[in-house]
């Protein structure tokens, strides 16, 4: 998690130096790429990207022209490219929408020349950062953080395979690349509750050796992760079976 959070902060704050320009909201409106303006820029969470090389898609008549002369971060991850949508605002987004938004900042950072910053939500009139930013690049910190959770959850439960017929209904089934995770156990299939969600999901869950993330000890019994308290057994199914039809 350091790790991320050390990348994060890299990936904030390259190519951004104190010396860089300060543009207003009325500035960067002059940098559309229509005839007679001096550029095309747009901006990301207040950092201005010049983007002239990319003039087909943020020029005038582009898929994303509307991007250009303004801050939209808030459009990055919804796709809403009303009037509504092209704000600077990510106050309100989902933990999965700002990943979006760091995932811009990385190809931006990757493939546009930074420009300066844009004076108003993210940076004051002398360049330094916000109250508003420091929430903004904190609320995607803790979004990275909830990745590499899910992620590790993933690998100590993978998703069931899962086939249902008219005639036989659903069958649930494990095996050692179910859910995409290749592993050197099959599992057997539990229903995992997830804090948070209304669901149940079908799980794979290791049936031998110590719980997940702790090593082989007289302590713990032979039965892997099947007695987490997340989890339930399928009604009329085997507790050890590695298929379940109901």
């Amino acid at each position: 998690l350091a790790l991320l959070g050390l990348g994060l902060a890299a990936l904030l704050g390259r190519g951004f130096e104190p010396r860089q320009r300060l543009l207003s909201a009325r500035d960067l409106r002059r940098y559309r790429g229509a005839p007679g303006d001096p550029g095309l820029y747009l901006a990301l969470l207040g950092r201005v990207f010049d983007v002239q090389r990319g003039r087909r898609h943020y020029g005038p008549g582009g898929a994303y022209s509307a991007l250009a002369g303004r801050d939209a971060t808030r459009a990055f991850a919804t796709g809403d490219f009303t009037p509504a949508g092209l704000v600077d605002d990510v106050s309100s987004l989902s933990p999965r929408e700002l990943l979006s938004i760091q995932g811009w900042l990385s190809f931006y950072s990757d493939n546009y020349d930074p420009v300066g910053k844009l004076v108003g939500r993210y940076y004051d009139g002398n360049g330094a950062p916000t109250e508003a930013l420091r929430e903004a690049e904190a609320a995607m910190e803790e979004a990275l953080k909830l990745q590499a959770d899910s992620e590790q959850r993933k690998q100590q439960f993978p998703p069931c395979n899962s086939e249902w017929s008219s005639a036989k209904g659903t069958r649930f089934w494990c095996s050692r690349q179910s859910g995409g995770v290749s592993r050197d156990w099959a599992g057997v299939p539990r229903r995992l509750y997830r804090p948070g969600s209304q669901g149940r999901d079908c799980v794979c869950v290791r049936s031998t050796g110590p719980p997940w993330g702790h090593p082989p000890s007289t302590q713990h019994s032979d039965r892997g992760d099947l007695d987490d308290p997340h989890l339930e057994e399928y009604e009329g199914c085997h507790p050890l079976a590695e298929q379940c039809v109901l």
